[in-house]
């Protein structure tokens, strides 16, 4: 690991511990050269997933895109940033999980409605409305009313039967 300070090749841990999430591993490092102190993270090396859109297109798996396309739908909504961060970083290791190279925009739609349908109904809505393709009002109603027949799903309480 190069110096940030003086570019110097040999440095000591002073110190490794967990990152917050428990996904990365946090080296607190010192230069043997100038004792500049410095942080390293190690994390594990991901395959880039891609996305095969509806057109036939593939695109690289984007954390910001899902994230950015929740931010949109829960606009002066009720939902912290922080909520859907993490949330975000849900969707991102069910895929991560279950799909090895090529994951179809559907199946994240999906998910991202589910989820958004637990936080809340509204952004759900806005957002089941543009992934969708709503064409006219008639479209929203029923959904709208789809939703008062679907019974919400709690997020404190784990599904047993799936």
């Amino acid at each position: 690991m190069h110096c940030s300070k003086c570019g110097s090749l040999e440095d000591k841990v002073i110190d490794s511990r967990l990152s917050k999430d428990g996904r990365a591993i946090r080296r607190r490092r010192e230069c043997v050269a100038c004792a500049h102190r410095f942080t390293t993270y190690e994390e594990i090396e991901r395959v880039d997933l891609r996305v095969s859109k509806r057109d036939g297109r593939s695109e690289p798996l984007s954390r910001q895109k899902l994230l950015g396309g929740m931010l949109k739908a829960c606009e002066k909504r009720p939902v912290s940033v922080e909520r859907l961060e993490t949330t975000a970083d849900e969707v991102m290791r069910e895929l991560e999980s279950e799909f090895q190279r090529e994951i179809p925009s559907a199946v994240i739609g999906a998910k991202v409605m589910d989820k958004l349908h637990q936080l809340d109904e509204v952004a759900y809505v806005r957002y089941a409305s543009v992934y969708r393709q709503f064409q006219d009002i008639g479209e929203f109603l029923e959904e709208i009313q789809s939703l008062g027949r679907r019974p919400k799903k709690s997020v404190l309480q784990p599904e047993l039967f799936k």
